[in-house]
């Protein structure tokens, strides 16, 4: 691989920042309209393409393309597993096989069918292609996920599905790789060495790393301080050393950082949580930097190449998924809207152009045309996929969830909390004495007008003005001031635990948290405080 020139390495931090101002300017106009983000910024690199302003031309030799494409997996599988919530695997455990089994696996046999009998593909690179556009895209599937109008059980499927099947479906990419460098069988001890490779080497170096990573920030915290947004660095750091360890002991890199994305899920909650309010917008800019490379040239090409056959097979690839999981999901009980959405919705995008991007590394006869293909496939899915939230969507009517009255967070009386998504196994009325070692916050000052009859509520003298401690709580109670108490811990965290808080609401801690509050029809001049660990 060639060095990284001055000009290269300028072009690369003038995209960086691109990417970082208009992912910034456009993320509330992408939000309300839904449309497509990863359009915009394959748009954005045809502009710069040779197409356009003919400052950026990236080509499959590329040394840019050869260091982000690999950097972009590894973050793509380190994000999908640190990002799992064990707790809502284990409790959608039949819906995650079937998702994960009959689902991905019959969808990618079925688009490898397709490539060997429409494409004349041979059947090893037919196998390898299926894998690779079976594979649904995170960024894509972000949008849809976040909107509120999404079934809790098809929202869940997709969610499994995006941050699992790669998983999944990369040992069979690997393994198709392998047949097509040798052109022939692997012996006895060429398997041997691929699984030693695969599933130990690999998922051993991660784990490991994971462990020892956990381990010394346990050490670091109990003895000192470590700021939440380094944490999330420190998350970023564990991806890159466990694909690095893994790569030296000659074991799947991509796999050891899922490992040790899985490791840390399982072991250390507050920092996936860090992760995820800090890392995982760090990991997307990423992710659209390379949406942006692709886009300048590259994925092009799929429609250089178009005859009537590979838009035929096109079609296929996109129509074998409803057909693979509507046969996969018939035997759990879903809704006929619930299973639509959890059947159409597989949109290609970059884990695909990610997948397939390996044996043009690897200089595997015929990946360049197994690219072109690709990329015609993900073109595809990035119009039909990115449009389909506008036909597919439906808003139910909302409805007023209703203020639990007459209680005090801090009294002992039995009281059921009202809460907005799934509860937890068991919730516990409680008072927020010590159980929670985070802090309260006040979410929305009431407005003060004078009222002589009422005790005024205490002015509070914080270091930090949206925080309030549970003594400047309870003496706002006893000033018989209105008050409303949410639960907003982190999904994580709220699964985990069977205590809550007595008489509060639960709200997700997400972009929507302001749309859930207004569902409370709150009367003015009440006190919202938030708590959270």
């Amino acid at each position: 691989m060639s060095e990284v020139s001055t000009e290269s390495f300028i072009t690369l931090l003038a995209m960086i920042g691109i990417v970082i101002i208009i992912a910034a300017l456009l993320s509330g106009l992408i939000e309300r309209t839904g449309f497509p983000q990863v359009a915009v910024f394959l748009v954005l690199g045809a502009v710069l393409g040779p197409f356009g302003l003919g400052v950026l031309n990236i080509g499959l030799d590329s040394p840019i393309l050869r260091i982000v494409a690999p950097l972009s997996l590894v973050m793509v599988l380190f994000t999908d597993a640190i990002s799992l919530n064990l707790n809502e695997i284990r409790r959608a455990g039949v819906l995650t096989l079937l998702v994960l089994g009959p689902g991905t696996l019959l969808s990618a046999a079925l688009i490898a069918l397709a490539a060997w009998g429409l494409l004349g593909l041979p059947l090893a690179a037919a196998v390898l292609l299926g894998a690779a556009l079976s594979s649904t895209d995170p960024v894509l599937l972000r949008g849809l996920l976040r909107r509120r109008d999404i079934p809790a059980t098809a929202r869940t499927a997709l969610s499994l599905e995006s941050s699992l099947n790669d998983v999944v479906l990369l040992p069979i990419v690997i393994v198709t790789m392998t047949f097509l460098q040798q052109g022939h069988s692997p012996s006895g001890s060429d398997w041997g060495h691929l699984i030693l490779d695969l599933f130990v080497l690999g998922p051993g170096a991660g784990i490991l790393v994971g462990v020892c990573a956990v381990a010394t920030l346990d050490v670091v915290r109990r003895h000192l301080t470590v700021r939440r947004d380094y944490e999330s660095l420190f998350s970023l750091g564990i991806a890159f050393t466990a694909y690095a360890a893994a790569e030296a002991v000659h074991g799947s890199g991509f796999l050891a950082a899922f490992a040790a994305g899985l490791t840390i899920s399982s072991l250390d909650v507050e920092l996936c949580d860090c992760f995820t309010e800090y890392g995982e917008t760090t990991t997307e800019m990423a992710l659209l930097l390379t949406f942006v490379i692709f886009g300048s040239s590259l994925i092009w090409s799929g429609i250089e190449h178009i005859t009537p056959i590979l838009v035929l097979f096109a079609i296929i690839a996109l129509l074998v998924r409803p057909v693979a999981f509507t046969v996969s999901l018939s035997r759990i009980r879903l809704s006929r809207y619930e299973k639509i959405l959890t059947a159409w919705f597989g949109p290609r995008g970059l884990s695909s152009l990610l997948l397939i991007m390996l044996p043009v590394f690897a200089n595997i006869p015929g990946s360049t045309q197994l690219f072109s293909i690709c990329s015609l496939v993900v073109l595809f899915s990035v119009v039909v996929h990115g449009g389909s939230p506008f036909i597919l969507s439906r808003r139910p009517p909302r409805r007023k969830r209703q203020i639990p009255q007459g209680t005090s967070p801090l009294e002992e009386e039995e009281a059921t909390p009202a809460v907005a998504t799934a509860p937890p196994p068991a919730v516990v009325p409680n008072e927020p004495t010590g159980t929670y070692h985070g802090s309260l916050i006040t979410l929305q000052p009431p407005n003060r007008n004078r009222n002589p009859k009422k005790e005024e509520a205490p002015q509070f003298q914080t270091a930090d003005p949206i925080r309030i401690t549970l003594d400047e709580l309870r003496q706002l109670w006893h000033t018989k001031a209105r008050i409303i108490l949410l639960d907003a811990r982190k999904e994580r965290s709220y699964s985990k635990s069977d205590k809550q808080a007595k008489g509060s609401l639960r709200v997700v801690p997400d972009e929507t948290i302001v749309e859930q509050i207004r569902e409370l029809d709150i009367p003015k001049e009440t006190w919202i405080v938030a708590y959270c660990t």
